[in-house]
């Protein structure tokens, strides 16, 4: 350590661990519609997911300006948990305001949404991506202006018939997939906390299609 950073630390120690640890921060977007009939439903999984963490970790949502709030702090890192109260279509909305509230960068954003095109219960993290028909991510996509940003795809799988999409995606998760859930939400959790801690790449290659 040179002599000029000796002092520094002497007089202030505090100085040189800050510079040294930066508090990180991240925006942890969970999709889905507020409203009791909505709570179990497939398209609330974004919800869900954030509910398990706050539960497991004592956390308690604060209703904000556009959405549900709470702050979970891991690891030297903050994680801003929020669930969005614009209904999934103009999600794009509460993510842009606390985005540019919280002075996170993009980098730094993750939104968690449900997925037809993925077997039940697989997680899949990429960094950018079509909105693949998904109006939640649609809305995130104009308001952003760019597909560049991370999301985190829950599985929920395409078990519907023809012309059922919409019923099947707003309808409640059967009685199989409700005993898989714990599981497959603390998992989730785990991706989260990966995502802030190791990297949005050692999280995909460590998650994807688990």
């Amino acid at each position: 350590m040179c002599d000029f950073f000796k002092k520094l630390f002497k007089k202030n120690p505090t100085v040189l661990v800050k510079e040294q640890n930066p508090m990180k921060k991240f925006l942890i977007v969970g999709l889905g519609n507020i409203g009791e009939k909505y709570t179990n439903t497939r398209h609330n999984i974004g919800f869900k997911i954030l509910d398990q963490l706050a539960s497991k970790e004592e956390l308690t949502f604060e209703t904000v300006k556009l959405g549900d709030i709470t702050t979970y702090k891991f690891k030297g890192r903050t994680f801003i948990l929020l669930k969005p109260s614009t209904y999934m279509n103009l999600s794009g909305k509460a993510v842009q305001y606390w985005l540019t509230k919280e002075k996170i960068p993009l980098e730094n954003l993750l939104v968690i949404t449900d997925d037809l095109n993925l077997p039940f219960g697989t997680l899949r993290l990429k960094t950018k991506g079509s909105d693949g028909g998904h109006n939640g991510l649609k809305d995130i996509q104009e308001k952003l202006n760019t597909t560049k940003y991370n999301r985190f795809r829950f599985g929920i799988s395409d078990a519907f018939s023809k012309g059922r999409q919409v019923d099947y995606v707003l309808g409640e998760w059967d009685e199989e997939e409700n005993q898989k859930l714990p599981e497959r939400l603390d998992k989730s959790i785990e991706l989260i906390k990966s995502f802030g801690t190791a990297g949005v790449n050692n999280t995909m290659n460590t998650f994807n299609g688990k």
